[in-house]
């Protein structure tokens, strides 16, 4: 089952808190998902990281330069299922 991510709060050094649709909330770090290459590249500067929010219409995380993450696998992240 998917659920959207509906809250991201930016806490310290690459990790945010998530909490999605169903109430589930945690935090991922994303240093260990995300390889700061390519488009996740800008990543790497913290005031740009803290840039993050919620896109409703995707019901994931995104950034302005089109990153994003996809919300089933955060979702396992945070009920302990990977990473």
């Amino acid at each position: 089952m998917l659920f959207d991510v509906v809250e991201v709060k930016v806490i310290e050094n690459y990790k945010l808190f998530l909490r999605f649709e169903n109430d589930v909330q945690g935090e991922v770090d994303i240093t260990k998902i995300v390889p700061f290459k390519g488009i996740f590249s800008k990543l790497k500067d913290k005031e740009y990281f803290a840039t993050v929010y919620v896109n409703k219409e995707l019901g994931t995380i995104v950034w302005d330069n089109g990153a994003d993450l996809s919300p089933s696998y955060l979702y396992s992240i945070v009920i302990n299922k990977v990473a």
